[in-house]
């Protein structure tokens, strides 16, 4: 499944995952985070170097790998192929941390509370 990547934006309009990417500061783990992403657009599921990981429900994660770091996106698949990235956060202990899945439903929350 190919799927059209959206932000999710707070309600003054700021993209947290689009700002967790702009503030990465290696220019070439920066391009090839946005690669992947690109990928994702492109090739969907079949994206090379992209994990997907059902967290709960319908939050998902992305797991993607670049400069020996370990980034995370949570997302959402809404009707059709609308993928709302949520929330993003680099990876550093083996087990996700809770509030970063909690950050992540509260937004998946306020995003399905709109769609509605």
């Amino acid at each position: 499944m190919i799927f059209h990547i959206n932000y999710w934006r707070n309600p003054s309009g700021k993209a947290p995952v689009e700002k967790y990417i702009d503030e990465i500061d290696n220019k070439d783990e920066r391009a090839e985070l946005l690669s992947a992403l690109k990928g994702i657009q492109e090739y969907g599921t079949d994206t090379i170097g992209v994990e997907f990981r059902q967290i709960e429900g319908k939050l998902w994660e992305l797991k993607i790998r670049a400069y020996g770091n370990q980034h995370r996106i949570f997302y959402v698949v809404l009707k059709g192929n609308e993928m709302v990235l949520l929330h993003a956060y680099l990876k550093k202990t083996p087990k996700t941390p809770v509030k970063e899945i909690q950050t992540a439903k509260q937004r998946m929350k306020q995003l399905m509370e709109v769609k509605q």
